[in-house]
């Protein structure tokens, strides 16, 4: 059988014996072309390190992997400055064992690397008669003769690689941007969930919103990740205006509950959810057969009660406002009017509240629990704590006082007896041999409710 040659058949593949020459592809003759430009260094570079730190920079966006990155870092500690000035050429000529061990593959893994290093567009091949790698230099340094890498595509495409590396700069300011967006509306989504959680607000809306949250998932596209974080963003805007509009029925209803007049007439009777009248017997500060009067009068047990004046004008728990503000002076500070009512009291109170970092749902729930007054006289007794006084924070003490009064377990009137105590005049302190048989002269600690 007769063998054609490639001349009189031009893309038939003959059988013949491998020649062991590297095959010409497009990427190779792309390569050798831009190679054969090499003119020195590109302006503004002033050394060849210069030019490896933006190869390196835009390697994540040419989608190259570090095995191929780590190969041109060790390539080029081969180089000398002279070999990239103009009449130069920067090529090495490193053996095949020495590269197998430096990189740390096998023969064959090292042959695909050199591959996908031509193919990438990195670096030529400059072959030898007798295919082996080789080279000398003069006295000066100066290469005489080289067969090996050339690495000279590096410099003939430094304009790319600083242009994708600003690019790849911008592309994680915009990212962390987003993400920094991301765990904003994350935390917020948990922050509804949470308090939706804590007031018992049940649907399927909030077992969706957990759901879809957590199934976002990463990625790494700044327009994808931009159109997830806008889908987060609305979740949350959504979430907290459902959440707004359930507290503030609650809200509401609280009102509702507590003032029955809507107009919240001044002068108008109060009325409570809780019983009206002072039993000597049960409010009153001490429990005993005698309690004491509004002026410190003993009252018989069985007397008819004393009148009550209505709680916006007169008194709450046998205490007047201007009491309250000598017993409780930081709550004076919030007050606007210097001849307060009872509604002056509890809106400073509601101003007082958040300076001693009780919540405002916190706050709420003691207005339904105790009555609005009650709720303030409560907020004023805290503010007269000092904060070592606290197992945890001024909050979760008020927290306490709630949940006892939820029980029925709180007892305000002994605590203001305490502090009627507390702040009377001491007497004079008795001399001589007198002293100690008139009786126990220590003054008065305020009992805890």
């Amino acid at each position: 059988m007769t063998m054609e040659s490639a001349l009189e058949a031009p893309g038939v593949r003959h059988a013949g014996s491998p020649t062991g020459f590297r095959r010409l592809t497009p990427g190779l003759l792309k390569v050798e072309r831009a190679a054969e430009g090499f003119a020195g260094l590109p302006d503004g570079v002033t050394m060849h390190g210069q030019l490896l730190a933006a190869f390196k920079a835009a390697a994540p966006r040419l989608g190259l992997s570090p095995r191929l990155v780590h190969a041109i870092d060790w390539l080029f500690r081969f180089t000398m400055t002279q070999d990239w000035g103009r009449g130069g050429r920067p090529i090495v000529w490193p053996s095949a064992s020495v590269q197998q061990e430096a990189l740390g593959l096998s023969p064959t893994r090292t042959k695909a690397i050199n591959r996908a290093l031509i193919e990438a567009g990195l670096i030529t091949m400059k072959d030898s008669p007798n295919g082996k790698r080789y080279g000398k230099r003069d006295a000066k340094g100066q290469i005489v003769e080289a067969y090996g890498f050339d690495l000279s595509p590096i410099a003939a495409r430094h304009a790319e690689f600083t242009r994708l590396a600003a690019e790849a700069k911008a592309e994680r300011i915009e990212m962390g941007r987003l993400r920094r967006r991301a765990t904003i509306a994350r935390n917020g989504i948990t922050q509804v969930l949470e308090t939706a959680a804590e007031y018992g607000f049940a649907g399927e809306q909030w077992t969706i919103l957990r759901r879809e949250t957590r199934a976002l998932r990463k990625v790494e596209r700044p327009e994808e990740m931009a159109l997830g974080v806008e889908s987060l963003e609305r979740r949350q805007r959504s979430a907290r205006e459902r959440l707004e509009l359930l507290l503030s029925q609650i809200e509401s209803d609280a009102r509702e509950s507590v003032i029955p007049d809507p107009l919240g007439s001044e002068n108008g009777p109060h009325q409570y959810t809780y019983k009206p009248s002072l039993n000597p017997e049960q409010d009153t500060v001490i429990a005993q057969k005698k309690s004491r009067g509004e002026h410190g009068s003993a009252v018989e047990p069985g007397a008819a009660p004393a009148r009550q004046e209505p709680p916006e004008t007169g008194r709450v728990l046998k205490l007047a406002p201007d009491e309250l503000m000598k017993l409780a002076p930081r709550l004076k500070s919030y007050l606007r009017n210097p001849d307060p009512a009872w509604p002056d009291v509890v809106e400073a109170a509601a101003f007082l509240r958040s300076d001693l970092g009780v919540s405002k749902s916190l706050w709420g729930e003691a207005c339904i629990a105790m009555g609005r007054e009650r709720a303030a006289i409560a907020i004023a007794i805290v503010s007269t704590k000092d904060p070592a006084h606290f197992r945890t924070s001024a909050g979760g003490y008020f927290h306490g006082m709630v949940t006892k009064a939820k029980a029925g377990h709180l007892n305000l009137d002994r605590t203001l007896w305490g502090m009627r105590k507390a702040n009377e005049p001491r007497p004079p302190a008795r001399t001589g041999s007198g002293a100690g048989r008139g009786g126990d002269a220590r003054p008065a600690t305020a009992p805890r409710h």
